[in-house]
């Protein structure tokens, strides 16, 4: 297609048209730039130096820089800067310069001869002399509305230079400036915080495991701590035992915040809990493919815990075909996942718990023996609850203060009557039940004290709860033999025979008693 002929007007007015597309293009292209060096890091000062080779490139620039700072305490510093030598860019800061007006008014200054500002010339390091003429713009900083710092660019002068469009576009450059500098400031914000939070908790955490937490002054408690301080600074394998409720799970965590492994993690894993087909996998983990739904390789609990402490409790609930794992892992240091075929090499200490008897389980051929002398290193037996009655009341004590608290409750005290009762209560449960015991009494407790009432009935003694027996003892038992062998009869339908085998009695024994007490075993039958 030709070109029609054009004036000469027309042809300077279609360049200068198109001198115009191509610097509008230049500044959209450098703003799409700023955005995506802003936006490629957290760092705001090689971001900085980038934008400013690019206003070197493409703008003419001869140097910029940028300040910023808090309007609170009214300390600026020069974030980056490309402008004269760095001995004169601290005086940048220093007195009531155009920058510290651009800072405080939130406007910005041009200054279109720099020249005629020999003061802020020197400042910024510059010397202008014949055909060396400069301008100065100075664009604030903002974040949400407010500044906090000012950008400033040193351009060639051109008496043909609009610096209002010029203004406009390093305007534009300030305010991403000012959103970056917005995320910069929020991220360090909520990363200090994170720390602080971090190290608060590792605090509580390491106190709330100190054996001073640990509450108990009787004999068989001091044996514990001493246990406890004896084997924590070493990686020897510890094996809890006792009844259900004792805490042995807070000795673990005793053992673990107390040792050289504290900064390093503690994982728990409840072997009861955990269904035999499960549990493998989520102590050694699996590889892709090892099974239907294994959709991604999986970390077991020992890798978890690397470098740190494994605890396993109810390690007698353990099925024998997992056992064999543990042994290995016990005495190579070393396992497969599932359906992987290189071994895994692990540091993990560990400390295991059982409330069973696993000499009994040996005997039974339910544990395996081997693994439980390389368990058995250190033993620590965790005394139940009716076997350090000194500690019921300094626990009550604790339980009442913990749950008062949660609660929002005033609860000053527990009363004479009921701490009798607490004491002479033979605790089936352990610490566990006391605790339970004692959140109970605070929940339903409308004063500041305690009293027998509050306290479950099972606590209640005869005396206390009015029940004294009336009743002689072969009275007693008479009734309660009755109600088993009825219980029994109605089992097993009136069969009298697979009655007594119920009772893991004989049938001559068995019908001698309902004959004696007089029961009606054909009412039983269906």
């Amino acid at each position: 297609m030709s070109t029609p002929n054009l004036t000469p007007d027309a042809r300077r007015l279609r360049d200068r048209l198109d001198e115009r597309r191509t610097r509008e293009l230049r500044k959209l292209t450098s703003l799409l730039q700023v955005s995506q060096a802003l936006s490629g890091t957290l760092d705001l000062r090689p971001a900085l130096q980038e934008i400013f080779g690019l206003f070197v490139r493409h703008h003419e620039a001869l140097g910029s820089l940028v300040v910023l700072g808090t309007r609170e305490n009214r300390e600026w510093q020069i974030e980056a800067a490309g402008l004269g030598r760095p001995g004169h860019q601290a005086s940048l800061l220093a007195g009531p310069g155009p920058i510290g007006k651009v800072i405080e008014s939130g406007r910005h200054v041009v200054m279109s001869r720099l020249s005629l500002e020999p003061a802020l010339a020197q400042q910024l390091g510059v010397k202008p002399g014949q055909g060396e003429e400069r301008s100065f713009l100075c664009m604030p900083i903002a974040i949400d509305r407010q500044p906090i710092g000012a950008l400033g660019v040193c351009l060639r002068f051109d008496a043909g230079r609009n610096y209002e469009r010029s203004t406009k576009f390093f305007g534009v450059v300030a305010s991403m400036i000012g959103q970056a500098a917005k995320v910069q400031r929020l991220v360090a914000a909520q990363h200090r915080r994170l720390v602080s939070e971090n190290a608060r908790l590792k605090q509580e955490l390491r106190e709330g495991y100190d054996f001073s937490a640990i509450i108990g002054n009787s004999g068989s408690m001091q044996r514990v701590y001493e246990a406890v301080a004896q084997v924590a600074r070493t990686n020897t394998t510890v094996l809890i035992r006792g009844e259900s409720g004792t805490g042995k799970e807070l000795i673990a965590q005793a053992i673990h915040y107390n040792s050289l492994r504290a900064k390093k993690p503690f994982v728990k894993v409840s072997c009861a809990a955990l269904p035999e087909t499960l549990i493998e996998s989520e102590l050694f983990g699996y590889e892709k493919g090892a099974f239907t739904g294994a959709q991604d390789r999986r970390k077991g609990r020992f890798e978890l815990a690397q470098h740190g402490t494994l605890f396993l409790d109810e390690i007698g609930d353990v099925p024998p075909s997992t056992q064999v794992k543990l042994l290995r892992v016990l005495q190579e240091r070393e396992f497969d996942r599932l359906g992987g075929t290189e071994p895994v090499k692990v540091n993990v200490r560990l400390v295991a718990a059982t409330n069973k008897d696993m000499e009994q389980a040996i005997a039974q051929g339910t544990f395996r023996e081997d693994l439980f002398y390389r368990l058995n290193v250190f033993t620590i037996y965790i005394p139940p609850l009716r076997e350090r009655k000194p500690d019921v009341l300094l626990l009550a004590d604790h339980f009442l203060q913990r749950f008062s608290q949660e609660h929002g409750k005033d609860i000053r005290r527990i009363a004479t009557p009921a701490i009798d009762m607490l004491t002479s209560y033979h605790w089936p449960g352990n610490v566990r039940e006391l605790q339970n015991v004692v959140e109970r009494a605070v929940l339903v407790c409308d004063g500041q004290v305690i009293h027998a009432h509050h306290l479950p009935p099972t606590l209640q003694t005869a005396e206390a709860s009015g029940t004294v027996m009336n009743v002689s003892l072969s009275e007693a038992v008479a009734a309660y033999e009755r109600d088993l062998l009825q219980d029994a009869l109605k089992s097993a339908r009136g069969n009298r025979a697979r009655a007594a085998r119920l009772l893991r009695t004989t049938d001559r024994i068995f019908n001698y008693k309902v004959r004696q007490l007089g029961i009606d075993w054909k009412r039983f039958k269906v």
